[in-house]
């Protein structure tokens, strides 16, 4: 039997919240079976069938959350044609086990270490241009890039199942998460370069001396393998102190 859209748009919503049930035994598994449970329930309406389907996915998941869904669609295609008996009941089991390591590190590379790092240098110097809209822009391009990306993944995953392999192929997503890495620097570049600007027109000489004495400090910093919230936390506090030495030493209150 295929399933109606009602069940299938129920199991892809239920995967926004794949990690709200994280544990250390089967990390996102709880999630993954609360999210197939529609797609179980109109596949199969024989309680034990249904109960058996449902065990066999709180084993062992860890995935990227965003490209889970391409193996949540693939898994809800093979229940399909197990619930028609033309496979074994292990096959979804099998299909999740073979692409969840390779698209978490696909998943990894694009979301985590490309587009949300150039999203937020986006939003960080566009703040600095034009104010507050800049940063609800970022969130709307982040957020709209992983949301399509979501319901492409998930519906590929149900129409072809063990070859949604070659979709995600196609999408190249190594190389577009270099050319954001790229992108992020060049926004971080020309951040700090508003940061100076801004300090020298409001503290004269010195202030450019510290601006730009700051850039390079945390540029080699995060260059030599320093933590990022640590050293934004440091820079902050520095900032804070030498704001406040500034004002008195200039004679303010």
């Amino acid at each position: 039997m295929s399933l109606a859209r009602p069940a299938l748009w129920r199991s892809f919503w239920r995967c926004f919240f794949l990690q709200a049930a994280w544990n250390r035994r089967g990390m996102q598994n709880l999630g993954f079976a609360y999210a197939i449970d529609p797609a179980l329930r109109a596949l199969y309406p024989d309680p034990e069938r249904r109960r058996a389907a449902l065990a066999r996915h709180l084993g062992f998941f860890n995935c990227h959350p965003y490209m889970a869904a391409a193996i949540l669609g693939g898994a809800i295609h093979h229940e399909e044609r197990v619930a028609r008996g033309q496979e074994p009941p292990g096959s979804a089991v099998a299909y999740k086990s073979a692409l969840q390591g390779p698209l978490a590190a696909v998943g990894d590379g694009f979301f985590w270490t490309a587009l949300r790092p150039f999203a937020g240098a986006l939003a960080a110097a566009g703040a600095l241009l034009l104010g507050w809209p800049a940063v609800l822009a970022a969130l709307l391009l982040y957020n709209g890039v992983a949301l399509s990306l979501r319901v492409r993944l998930f519906r590929q995953g149900y129409l072809r199942g063990d070859a949604v392999v070659e979709p995600i192929g196609s999408l190249d997503l190594p190389r577009l998460a270099g050319g954001l890495r790229l992108g992020a620097a060049a926004l971080c570049g020309l951040a700090a370069a508003l940061v100076v600007r801004r300090a020298g027109a409001s503290l004269g000489a010195e202030g450019w001396v510290l601006a730009a004495g700051a850039a390079v400090a945390g540029e080699r910093a995060l260059a030599r393998g320093a933590a990022l919230l640590p050293l934004a936390s440091a820079s902050l506090g520095a900032g804070l102190l030498l704001g406040v030495l500034s004002s008195r030493w200039q004679g303010g209150p």
